[in-house]
């Protein structure tokens, strides 16, 4: 499921095609990427609250559905000329529908292995970083023989029947879940005992929102990368399209490892000391770009872009699990997913204004460098909430004794 709705982050192998095609500037057909990440994000937020309440079966199932019919109108859109029937299909539709289906797996592996949730949930979202890689190998050699609409209609039809089959398969845990060496876990557990928040008590906590920052901090990165990916390798390394593709494929392929090995060794190595790392290889790699004209540098370069991207990612939904535990983290992580959405917008647009402009990408990259820099110091803020139930059963023993 992961691997078809990931397909999003390979938008940079149509960016050419259309500007050639359509005569749409970049700076218009980037914000349609913006858009569908954006809407994204309040998809994985009515989804996460969604699937609370019914199970992830039934809104994956959805999701799927809106998804595929977004690429197929997209097709009709591109065929008729319209940008705005782009923007509404492929943008609005499908971005939204992805991001209903994205918070699908992860908040059921997390209820799933709350012993191991950093590596499940990074194998969950590994699939959704290598989406592109799979696309882009597919889409570029499409839309040279066929076109971008045929192309689009090929994905849209293949997106939901694949995503609509593998929902099926969907179930949250037993109520009371036996996990090897350690003691059952059960819901009718008092939510303080636990340290299970709601969604509003998470909300109302200062950790819920410095997460939702690095979270906006660490996609503002890696997104501005990935919605540039194949023009900025033509241009900076000269890449073909093809090859450039390929770059594209690279990006997603360390994407989606980055998921699963800095999810993993923040089981080890703690959340917070991986979002520090994070930060300071994006720092390095965005700084050194403008100046790796060679192929092999470039696109190590653009791969540990993707790396420290994806593990963010991979990392983040342990960490919100950690803090406000698992029963509701569908609707507590779609909301900090939202930030995701907001992070799609500024730096995409930023880029794609700067080379109209300047004919270069280089203000832009050192902006989000210096960003990341100062963003080092957020993760080291980051401790884990008292549960306010515990808070008021503290006040009323003091009171009664």
């Amino acid at each position: 499921m992961q691997l078809c709705l990931g397909a999003a982050y390979g938008w940079s192998v149509f960016v050419k095609p259309l500007v050639n095609s359509e005569h749409w500037t970049l700076t218009q057909v980037s914000m349609n990427f913006s858009l569908a990440i954006f809407c994204l994000g309040i998809g994985t937020v009515v989804g996460g609250m969604w699937l609370d309440r019914v199970g992830p079966r039934v809104v994956a199932s959805v999701a799927g559905l809106l998804y595929g019919l977004g690429y197929v109108l997209a097709a009709v859109a591109v065929a008729h000329h319209s940008l705005p029937g782009l923007y509404l299909s492929y943008g609005v539709l499908a971005g939204f529908g992805g991001g209903m289906g994205y918070i699908c797996p992860v908040s059921t592996l997390v209820k799933w292995f709350p012993d191991k949730r950093g590596l499940m949930t990074g194998i969950a979202v590994c699939g959704y970083g290598a989406g592109a890689l799979v696309m882009s190998a597919i889409a570029a050699p499409q839309i040279v023989a066929h076109g971008v609409p045929i192309t689009f209609l090929i994905l849209g039809a293949a997106y939901a029947i694949l995503v609509v089959a593998t929902a099926q398969f969907y179930q949250n845990p037993p109520e009371i879940l036996l996990i090897p060496g350690l003691e059952a876990r059960t819901h009718a557990t008092s939510a303080a005992q636990s340290g299970e928040f709601s969604v509003s008590e998470a909300m109302r906590t200062p950790q819920f929102w410095l997460l939702w920052i690095m979270l906006f901090v660490n996609v503002s990165a890696g997104i501005m990368i990935i919605s540039q990916a194949s023009p900025m390798s033509q241009q900076l390394a000269g890449f073909t399209p093809v090859a450039a593709a390929g770059v594209v494929g690279v990006i997603a392929l360390f994407n989606g490892l980055g998921r699963v090995v800095w999810a993993a060794a923040s089981d080890y190595i703690g959340r917070a000391s991986v979002f520090v790392i994070l930060f300071a290889i994006q720092a390095i790699a965005l700084f050194s770009l403008p100046f790796l004209h060679a192929p092999i540098l470039f696109t190590g370069a653009m791969a540990l872009v993707g790396f420290a991207y994806g593990g963010g990612f991979g990392t983040m939904p342990s960490f919100a699990a950690d803090f406000f535990g698992a029963k509701n983290i569908g609707g507590i992580y779609g909301w900090i997913l939202l930030a995701w959405g907001a992070g799609a917008v500024p730096s995409p647009m930023l880029i794609a204004h700067v080379r109209e402009v300047s004919g270069r990408y280089n203000l832009a990259l050192e902006v989000i460098a210096v960003l990341m820099v100062c963003s080092i110091a957020l993760p080291l803020l980051a401790k884990k909430p008292r549960h306010p139930g515990l808070s008021s059963a503290g006040k009323l023993a003091n009171a009664q004794s």
